[in-house]
């Protein structure tokens, strides 16, 4: 019965010509078996115009009740064909909005008690009593009042389905660009994660090359030990791209997740850059309050970038100072150096700063970052502890 249904959606035009056809029929029989030919050819053309029901239902519905009150008028009887009314009917308030329905059903109506006074009276109304007349309007009426409840339910029924269809099309391209949101989003997390990991290893990597060459004939130990500061940054990035692209090809989120670097792992940070060659001072102001995972990586990850561009910009000779402030409501951070004083803490595109700003960014606080007036440069962060809460929560 499925493919039946479905075949018979596939051809409207098809079943429309069938169905027109078999009235036209049964109207000629009926011319073949009355002597009133002018009267039953009116029978014949009634079905005729059901042909174009889908496309016009206003224009078949008033061809097919002219050719109805044409067929009544001349006192023809009732005959098969005359099912092409309930039939347009049906079409008004399938294919049109319901008031245009009504109106045509309510003509319908009214033919019906015209075509009764030529059909079964024939004669003054008082031959039929009151009761048989109404009995036999309500077995004519009632077609079509049928046929227009059920064309209306069939319109709400299509009108439903088209809206959960333009529905079902606007979550489809919520949801494409949702997934695109967040596929710019993760590369972007992404990009951040690999320029703080790689630049900041690889910074290390070129200052111990660089004094190990300088120190390789006049001070053999003091070389070694800068190819062994290399080789252990070395293995140490090459660690952190791994466990990055093991959750990058992880498809089922069970790739093994190293815990995340933050606040407390900031000594070692400094003890690392301070083997390169880069005197850092560390101080930390009042009470030091547990931050949300994220928050303690983006603070880890401003003062790894600061450091490093500070050993890129900030000339041979150049020492910061890193200071954190705990605050009630936000951690203060400052990094701050008396190198040359870059015109821009970036690497050459930006991404330095870019990355800085877009992890302040996210937890609610302000980034600024630029030359100091008695020389170097100075980058301040403003994260908020309660935003931080929010998000990671979210």
């Amino acid at each position: 019965m499925t493919r039946v249904y479905v075949w018979l959606q596939q051809h409207p035009t098809l079943v429309d010509g069938v169905m027109a056809a078999m009235l036209v029929f049964f109207g000629a029989i009926s011319v073949l078996e009355r002597n009133a030919f002018v009267a039953s050819v009116a029978g014949v053309f009634i079905g005729a115009p059901l042909l174009f029901r889908r496309r016009y239902p206003v224009l078949t519905y008033w061809a097919v009740v002219f050719f109805g009150a044409f067929q009544a008028l001349l006192g023809d009887r009732p005959t098969l064909s005359d099912l092409a009314v309930p039939m347009a009917v049906y079409a008004l308030a399938a294919y049109r909005v319901r008031r245009i329905s009504l109106i045509g059903l309510g003509v319908g109506l009214i033919g019906v008690v015209i075509a009764l006074e030529h059909w079964i009276t024939g004669a003054p109304r008082t031959h039929i009593s009151s009761y048989a007349w109404v009995f036999v309007y309500g077995v004519f009426a009632a077609p079509l009042i049928i046929a227009w409840v059920l064309g209306d339910s069939m319109r709400y029924r299509r009108a439903y389905y088209l809206d959960l269809e333009d529905k079902a099309r606007r979550l489809e391209r919520e949801r494409d660009q949702q997934a695109q949101i967040g596929a710019a989003a993760e590369r972007a997390r992404i990009a951040r994660e690999l320029h703080d990991v790689v630049a900041h290893h690889v910074s290390v990597m070129v200052v111990q090359a660089e004094g190990a060459t300088y120190a390789l004939d006049g001070s053999p130990q003091t070389a070694r030990r800068a190819l062994g500061t290399i080789a252990e940054t070395g293995r140490s990035a090459l660690a952190e791209m791994r466990r990055l692209i093991g959750v990058l090809r992880a498809e089922d989120n069970t790739a093994d997740r190293a815990p995340q670097p933050g606040v407390d792992q900031l000594e070692d940070l400094l003890e690392q850059v301070r083997a390169a060659g880069l005197a850092v001072d560390f101080t930390v102001e009042g009470v030091p309050v547990p931050l949300p995972q994220g928050m303690a990586l983006a603070a880890y990850r401003i003062v790894q970038e600061s450091l490093t561009n500070t050993r890129k910009h900030g000339g041979p000779h150049v020492s910061a100072q890193v200071s954190l402030h705990y605050g009630e409501d936000e951690l203060r951070m400052l990094v701050r150096d008396d190198g040359r004083g870059a015109t821009a803490l970036t690497d050459g595109q930006g991404n330095g700063v870019i990355g800085m700003k877009e992890r302040v960014a996210m937890y609610g606080g302000a980034l600024n970052a630029g030359p100091r007036h008695e020389g170097g440069y100075e980058v301040e962060a403003v994260l908020p502890y309660r935003a931080a809460l929010i998000r990671d929560a979210a």
